[in-house]
């Protein structure tokens, strides 16, 4: 106790201290509580907006059957739709990550949501097959928008510290969507024809596009005023970068493989091994779900480690010897859904940890121009993945399909660890420099 002053006052004081103390945690507290609150709505609301963009890319390709025996065409025809429709996104995404730098993310992303929708609505009227090719162009238009504008969206409003769990959300929603799609698509197509599946799902996405727009604040990111004309040859600078070159040829060889699986698996099974389509089909969803799985295991992983290439190496290693063993030995039928369920798993934990070396490669504030420019990496490797693994269906090679996808996934390895490699060689002339 402090002398000359009296003991009543040195009490008062003491709980004044304390009092003081009590509040200031109170008031700590209650503002982590609403930014945990204001970061949750946004996460949820940017993992639904994705879920929707998956759901709708996976829409076309479980009604192939229903198309090729309505227009009788090949299935290297049908897979240059999805070719074609990847085009189309890659060339957007490139073009929105400008867009959604310069006037932010909502308008962007809710005419991406408008696109692909009415797409969908459109094609259920077509007379034939080829009328596809003009609708899937306006689709991957729409499609190209997502990835920018979420990441912009992700990056401007959550905070650092649940960035690994964000994009893990982020890319549950995308499984969710690619889980969900082959399921009601088929399911509405065998009973009721494509045309109403289609139909359906494209009104049903409309109404989705304006739920979505009534919710104003939660995809809000800055604009960015210095993306003007002058500035386009900084930007070329930044994507000549090699950490972010590596990051364009690591989206572009593993989807190679990605969507490999996603698209014509379930007929490389059947074709393969005579495994029936359902449960070829089922093996599928149980890839897609054990995606979402390992997402979410990602999600911790990477919010643990700094070492993001170790993990996306190990993932890949994985999921490449899993391909392998399918091309090598005959699958059975009940042995194809936990293979499948397995692969998906290892890959999907890839995700968060292969989006946090994007993000630790991403100058501020050009979110969206890196993230349009790295992911339509994955649009290029979309566009050409279908059309050759139809070719090898095509020409009666199913088994090839599956060593093709493990030597896709295999490559990935390679870029992803020397994006590491880069990155730490900057900081390190970086710091030199200083």
């Amino acid at each position: 106790m402090r002398r000359g002053v009296p003991r009543a006052e040195q009490a008062h004081v003491i709980i004044d201290v304390f009092g003081t103390t009590e509040r200031l945690t109170a008031a700590a507290s209650v503002a982590d509580r609403t930014a945990l609150r204001r970061d949750a709505r946004v996460i949820g609301l940017v993992g639904s907006a994705h879920c929707l963009s998956h759901f709708f890319q996976l829409t076309l390709a479980p009604l192939f059957p229903l198309l090729k025996a309505e227009f009788g065409v090949g299935y290297a025809t049908l897979g240059a739709l999805i070719s074609v429709f990847y085009l189309a996104s890659g060339a957007s995404q490139f073009a929105a990550g400008f867009a959604v730098d310069r006037f932010g993310a909502r308008p962007v992303l809710l005419g991406g949501m408008g696109l692909l929708a009415g797409g969908l609505l459109l094609a259920s009227f077509i007379p034939g097959v080829y009328w596809l090719f003009p609708l899937v162009v306006l689709m991957g238009i729409g499609n190209g928008v997502f990835h920018p504008a979420d990441f912009a969206v992700l990056n401007a409003n959550v905070d650092p510290r649940r960035l690994g769990h964000a994009y893990s959300v982020h890319g549950i929603g995308g499984s969710l969507g690619y889980v969900a799609a082959p399921i009601v698509s088929f399911g509405i197509g065998s009973a009721f024809g494509w045309r109403m599946a289609l139909l359906c799902i494209g009104s049903a996405g409309l109404v989705a596009l304006a739920a979505f727009a009534l919710q104003k604040g939660a995809f809000a990111s800055r604009p960015h005023a210095t993306v003007a004309p002058t500035s386009r040859a900084g930007s070329v600078t930044l994507f000549l970068q090699r950490p972010i070159l590596l990051c364009f040829a690591y989206f572009c060889v593993l989807t190679l493989g990605s969507i490999g699986i996603q698209t014509f698996a379930g007929t490389a099974l059947n074709a393969a091994y005579g495994i029936p389509l359902a449960v070829a089909t089922s093996a599928l969803a149980a890839y897609l779900l054990g995606s979402t799985t390992g997402i979410l295991a990602g999600g911790f992983l990477a919010a643990r480690t700094a070492h993001h290439d170790r993990v996306a190496a190990s993932g890949l290693a994985a999921g490449a010897a899993l391909m392998l063993f399918v091309a090598a030995v005959p699958v059975a039928a009940l042995l194809a859904v936990p293979l499948f369920a397995l692969t998906g798993f290892v890959l999907g934990a890839t995700g968060p940890s292969r989006d946090m070396i994007v993000r630790n490669a991403t100058p501020a504030g050009a979110s969206g121009r890196v993230y349009g420019f790295v992911y339509s990496g994955y649009d290029l490797g979309a566009t050409i993945a279908p059309v050759v693994i139809g070719s090898l269906l095509d020409h009666g090679l199913p088994r090839t399909v599956f060593a093709a996808i493990a030597g896709a996934m295999l490559l990935a390895i390679g870029t992803v660890l020397q994006v590491r490699r880069r990155d730490s060689a900057a900081r390190r002339v970086s710091v030199a420099a200083d």
